[in-house]
Parts: C-alpha cells; sequence; structure tokens
C-alpha cells in the first residue's frame, strides 16, 4: 500500500514538475536553455547524494547500536540509491557545465568532492562483497558507511570555502535569490524527485528483504544437503 501511495505521487507530481521546467519557467537570460537543467540538478544533489549519505549514516548508526541486521539492510539500500543519485547528479552537471563553460568537467571544490561522495558509495559496495561473514561485514560496512556524512558538509560549503568555478547557491542564505517562477519550479521539481527517491527506495528495501529471505533458505538447504 505504501508502495503504491508513493508511486501514485510519485507520477502526480512528476507531470506538472516537468511542464514547469520546459514550459513555465522563464528562460534564464545569460544561460539560456541550458540553465532548465538546474532546477534536476540541485534536487538530485540534495536529496539523491546528500539524502542517501545522511541515510546511509542513519542505516549505519542504527546496526552499531543495535546490532539488529535491518539497520545494515537499510544502509545498504540507501549507498545503493546514492551510488544511482549521484551518478546521475555529475552527469547532469557535464551536461550544464559543457555549454557554459565549454568543458564537461573541471576540478573544482565541489565537484571533486562530490566524486569523493560517489567512492564512498562504490567503496561501500566494494567492502561487502569481500566479506562474506554477514555480521562481520555489517559491522566493518558500518563504520565505513559513516564516513560518507563526513564529506557531505564539508561538499556543502566548500562552494564558500574554497576558490572554486561552481557558482555560488542562489536557493541558500547568502544567495542572490531567483525570480518567483525559478522558485516555484524549482520547488515543484524538487517534492517530484523526493516522491521518486522515496518510492524508488521502499521498493529496493522490500526486494533486498526477499532477497536475504532465498539467500538464508538457500543456505539451509546446502547445509542440509
Amino acid at each position: 500500500m505504501k508502495v503504491k501511495i508513493l508511486s501514485i505521487l510519485s507520477a502526480v507530481t512528476l507531470i506538472p514538475a516537468l511542464y514547469m521546467i520546459f514550459l513555465f519557467a522563464p528562460t534564464e537570460a545569460t544561460q539560456g536553455h541550458a540553465q532548465r537543467i538546474f532546477y534536476i540538478h540541485v534536487p538530485l544533489a540534495v536529496i539523491g547524494a546528500y539524502g542517501s549519505a545522511i541515510l546511509l549514516f542513519i542505516g549505519s548508526l542504527g546496526f552499531l547500536i543495535t546490532r539488529n541486521l535491518k539497520w545494515d539492510r537499510f544502509g545498504a539500500v540507501s549507498a545503493e540509491m546514492g551510488i544511482v543519485f549521484t551518478s546521475a547528479q555529475l552527469l547532469t552537471a557535464m551536461m550544464w557545465a559543457k555549454p557554459i563553460w565549454g568543458t564537461w568537467y573541471v576540478f573544482d571544490s565541489r565537484g571533486t568532492l562530490q566524486i569523493v561522495l560517489l567512492l564512498i558509495f562504490v567503496a561501500y559496495f566494494m567492502l561487502r562483497s569481500y566479506l562474506p561473514d554477514r555480521e562481520k561485514r555489517a559491522k566493518l560496512c558500518a563504520v565505513f558507511g559513516l564516513l560518507g556524512m563526513v564529506d557531505v558538509p564539508i561538499n556543502y560549503l566548500s562552494i564558500y570555502l574554497f576558490r572554486t568555478q561552481h557558482p555560488q547557491a542562489v536557493v541558500s542564505p547568502g544567495g542572490g535569490g531567483v525570480e518567483p517562477e525559478m522558485g516555484y519550479t524549482l520547488l515543484m521539481s524538487a517534492i517530484a524527485i523526493l516522491f521518486f527517491y522515496a518510492y524508488v527506495f521502499v521498493r529496493r528495501l522490500t526486494i533486498a528483504r526477499v532477497e536475504e529471505e532465498v539467500d538464508y533458505y538457500t543456505q539451509v538447504i546446502l547445509a542440509n544437503e
């Protein structure tokens, strides 16, 4: 029921979000239509990348405190979501950078720290693949999973702390602000991506639970043969 509601909310919000991105929001005077990537790029960064790191932190901390393996599963799904959504966010960054900066990527602080965050998610799964014992794997991965959260505040503040080509934030304290129509469009897009993220997360969490049950019964059958 929960998954069905999230799927409906995701679809219902995605349609007006796309309309607002391509038709409602005004064309930015300097960057032209390329700026419309902004409405997808920012929510992917905040909800997909930072959000996944926060959820991985919660899952890792939850396991270390309770030793309940459901938190290990929660953390693993969070890292999976982090890989997918951070990769998508970096892809939109390159698509935006090419027409504006003339290059697909520049090694500035924000972009580099975002790649570091992606590599943390990837390394988390590499660690899981090398540890067959589930209890030991969950413990070590939980400790490693806490590292993702270290990147988030430094990543977010990097445009203020370091000299960077990445523009200053326009929708945060100290930013220059945007036109009301742009603000509404960004908000609608963020809501749509949030519901989509929640839908995929809950769906993947359910599948992960089934996968663990199948793996458990498979091991029991093989042990009794």
